[in-house]
């Protein structure tokens, strides 16, 4: 296999995860995504609930939230503030999992945390509102919220958390080896095209 680590960068709805899969099974290597949101709770000492609320999202609108995942507690996690902490655990982790041997992790802000490595494939997977709305209604169901709501609120709550840690625009398609709009390709055809990309 050329490429070691393929990182898959998605927006909400798109098929990112279930690409990530896919891939991972047609190359036979490791999936992270639940399991890395287990080991960053096991190493954190957070719940992997909380973990995959914030691990690469923004803090959320409530201000008691906001405000406590920013405040520094003396003596506790180095002085960190929650969210930094859980970052700087997240980081190690995303490091020790791609160090251990060829895998696809998905999200996390993982292309930027492995960017010094030569080995990695760095992908972004998007679509359009509708593709993305529509497909969330089937696989999750409705909620209260509109779908495009949903898929505002949670992307818009990604690109902060990425600008945040990583000083870059996320989607920008400059921080990526590979783009790919499922809507219009098609999730079969992004993996295939990942899977070609990551066996030149």
């Amino acid at each position: 296999m050329g490429t070691k680590i393929i990182t898959i960068s998605r927006q909400f709805g798109s098929g990112g995860r279930s690409i990530g899969r896919e891939v991972a099974e047609r190359l036979g290597i490791p999936f992270y995504d639940k399991e890395l949101v287990e080991q960053v709770a096991l190493e954190s000492g957070f719940a992997p609930s909380f973990v995959e609320e914030n691990g690469e999202h923004s803090p959320t609108r409530s201000r008691l939230a906001y405000a406590f995942s920013h405040q520094s507690i003396p003596g506790v996690m180095n002085g960190m503030s929650i969210a930094d902490f859980l970052w700087s655990v997240q980081c190690n982790v995303i490091m020790q999992l791609a160090d251990k041997g060829p895998c696809v992790i998905v999200g996390r802000n993982a292309d930027y945390i492995l960017k010094d490595r030569k080995d990695c494939l760095d992908v972004f997977i998007h679509a359009d509102t509708d593709f993305r709305a529509d497909r969330i209604v089937r696989l999750y169901g409705e909620s209260e919220k509109s779908p495009v709501a949903r898929l505002n609120e949670k992307d818009k709550r990604r690109m902060i958390n990425y600008q945040h840690y990583t000083g870059r625009v996320w989607g920008q398609s400059e921080n990526y080896d590979l783009c790919l709009n499922s809507g219009e390709l098609g999730i079969e055809t992004c993996v295939e095209l990942i899977v070609a990309a990551a066996t030149k």
